[in-house]
């Protein structure tokens, strides 16, 4: 896994795509900075202690927040309420970012799934 991978990624993309989703990169590195940044399934992912705890998308007509488990949202059912899910994805809009209050409850249940003490 390698920093370059997700920049070749976000390089690929036609903005506003790319700007938001060097943001939620951003967002997601601040809180987690030891994360290692990759490709998985084909798609940017950061992993922790060799656990995949959170990556993203671009599609046609939204961005995805994708935290690699489908126990995540439901922990979070009022937060994530105004958005389109499934069991593994969160849509959002192309030209605006994910709140970083979000991000980062997403990220904290998903690591601690991800890495019980």
């Amino acid at each position: 896994m390698s920093q370059e991978e997700v920049d070749t990624y976000l390089e690929s993309l036609d903005e506003p795509k790319r700007a938001t989703l060097r943001e939620l990169r951003q967002i997601i590195l601040d809180f987690v900075p030891e994360a290692e940044q990759g490709i998985s399934y084909r798609l940017p992912a950061f992993r922790l202690q060799g656990k995949v705890i959170a990556g993203f998308a671009a599609l046609k007509r939204h961005l995805s927040y994708l935290p690699h488990s489908g126990s995540v949202f439901p922990e979070l059912r009022e937060e994530v309420a105004g958005y389109v899910t499934s069991t593994g994805a969160l849509r959002f809009s192309i030209d605006e970012c994910l709140p970083e209050s979000l991000v980062q409850k997403l990220l904290a249940v998903r690591i601690r799934q991800a890495l019980p003490e």
